[in-house]
C-alpha cells in the first residue's frame, strides 16, 4: 500500500498559517497592550521588570526581614461562574472572583500576599474583552495586597468557541514559621468568628446554573425583587476578597487559625483546620443566608443539607480567636467595613461529633 500524499488539495489558494487555523497573533499583541494600564496599578516595590517578559520578577531580598520565612502557594480557578459572564457579556468582574479564590486560600495560615500570575484561556482573542478581564484581575489585586507579575493568553480555536473563555491564576505568599496559623494554635473555648460573604462567591455554580436555568426555567435578565437587580447581576456579584482584612486581624489582636469557606460549604471548611481532639459547633441561628440562596434552595427544592455542603450559606471566611481577642477582633473588621459577628466556639470533642458542626436553625 503506498503512503498517503501529503500534497495541499488542488483547491487550497494559499499556503495554510497560524492565521488560518484560528490563531489571531495580533490580537494578542492587541491585548498585552491594553492591559499593561491595569497590570501596572497591582506593582509593589519588590516587582521588577514589566509585562511582556518571559518570567515575572520578584526581588526576594525582601524576605530578609523574616528570621524563617515560608512561602505558601496556591493555584485556583472560577469554575462555571465563568459561563455566566459570558452570557451576561461582563467580563470585568470575574478576576476579582479569581484573586479571592487565589490569594484567601493563602491568607487562610496568615501569609501575606506578595505576587501571583494569570491564565486566561479563549477561543478567540477580543483584545478588549481579555484587556477587561485582566482590568478585573488587576484590581482584585489591589484589593488582596499582591502584585500581578505575568500571566498567558491562550487562544484555543477549535476547542473552545469563540466566545467562551476560562480564567485560573496562582500566587504565592510569605509568613514567618513562628506566626504560622492552623490547627496547633486553637484551643477549648476559642471564638469562631464569621465574615460574611458578597453573595454566592465562586462555588457550586454548576448546582445554581441546573436549578435556576434547567429546573426553573429562569433567564438571566429577569429582574428578582428580593435583589434589587436581575438575577444575572446577582450571580455575578464578585467574591468579597478577604485578605488585607484577615492581615489586619493578625496584627492588632491574637488569631489562632482561619478558614476559607469555599467548595464543600462551611462545616468541611471549618473542619480543615480543626485539631483531631476538639470540636467546633456554629450556631445558624445568628444570622440569616441572604436571598439567593433562599431562591436556590427553593427553585431546585435543594435539601438544607445539599445547600450547606456546596453553598457558603453566607459566609465566605472564618476566623479562630481566644476569647479574649473577641472585641478588638470584631472591632478591627467592623472599621475595615466588614460585617462580622461570633457564630460559635471550639470544644473539647465528644465520641460522637466530628470536625465542625452547624447548629440551631435558619429559613432556607
Amino acid at each position: 500500500m503506498s503512503a498517503e500524499s501529503l500534497e495541499p488539495a488542488p483547491q487550497a489558494a494559499t499556503g495554510a498559517s497560524y492565521a488560518s487555523a484560528g490563531v489571531d497573533i495580533e490580537a494578542g499583541d492587541r491585548a498585552v497592550e491594553l492591559m499593561k494600564q491595569w497590570v501596572k496599578k497591582t506593582q509593589r516595590p519588590e516587582v521588577l521588570g514589566g509585562l511582556g517578559g518571559f518570567a515575572g520578577l520578584f526581588d526576594a531580598s525582601a524576605l530578609k526581614r523574616y528570621e524563617r520565612p515560608l512561602l505558601a502557594s496556591a493555584t485556583d480557578g472560577v469554575g462555571t461562574k465563568v459561563d455566566i459572564a459570558r452570557q451576561m457579556g461582563v467580563y470585568d468582574t470575574i478576576g476579582h472572583d479569581l484573586v479571592a479564590m487565589v490569594m484567601d486560600d493563602i491568607v487562610v495560615c496568615g501569609a501575606e500576599p506578595l505576587f501571583m500570575t494569570d491564565y486566561i484561556c479563549v477561543g478567540k482573542v477580543h483584545p478588549e474583552r481579555v484587556a477587561q478581564i485582566v482590568k478585573g484581575i488587576a484590581e482584585g489585586c489591589v484589593l488582596a495586597g499582591t502584585a500581578l507579575v505575568g500571566g498567558e493568553t491562550a487562544e484555543h480555536p477549535g476547542l473552545l468557541g469563540p466566545d467562551d473563555f476560562d480564567v485560573a491564576g496562582a500566587g504565592t505568599g510569605v509568613v514567618e514559621y513562628d506566626r504560622l496559623l492552623g490547627a496547633d494554635r486553637i484551643r477549648t473555648g476559642d471564638a469562631v468568628i464569621a465574615m460574611a460573604s458578597s453573595g454566592l462567591h465562586s462555588n457550586g455554580y454548576s448546582l445554581v446554573r441546573h436549578v435556576l436555568f434547567d429546573r426553573a426555567g429562569l433567564s438571566l435578565d429577569r429582574e428578582v425583587p428580593e435583589f434589587g437587580r436581575t438575577l444575572g447581576e446577582e450571580l455575578l456579584e464578585p467574591t468579597k476578597i478577604y485578605s488585607l482584612d484577615c492581615l489586619a486581624l493578625t496584627r492588632t489582636t491574637e488569631v489562632h487559625a482561619f478558614s476559607h469557606i469555599t467548595g464543600g460549604g462551611l462545616a468541611a471548611n471549618l473542619a480543615r483546620v480543626i485539631p483531631d481532639h476538639l470540636h467546633a459547633t456554629v450556631d445558624r441561628s445568628t444570622w440569616t443566608p441572604g436571598a439567593v440562596f433562599d431562591l436556590v434552595g427553593k427553585a431546585g427544592r435543594v435539601e438544607r443539607l445539599e445547600l450547606e455542603k456546596t453553598l457558603n450559606m453566607g459566609v465566605g471566611m472564618m476566623a479562630v480567636v481566644p476569647q479574649e481577642s473577641v472585641e478588638v477582633a470584631l472591632t478591627t473588621l467592623a472599621d475595615r467595613g466588614v460585617d462580622a459577628w461570633v457564630a460559635g466556639e471550639i470544644l473539647d470533642r465528644g465520641e460522637h461529633t466530628e470536625g465542625a458542626t452547624l447548629t440551631g436553625v435558619y429559613a432556607v
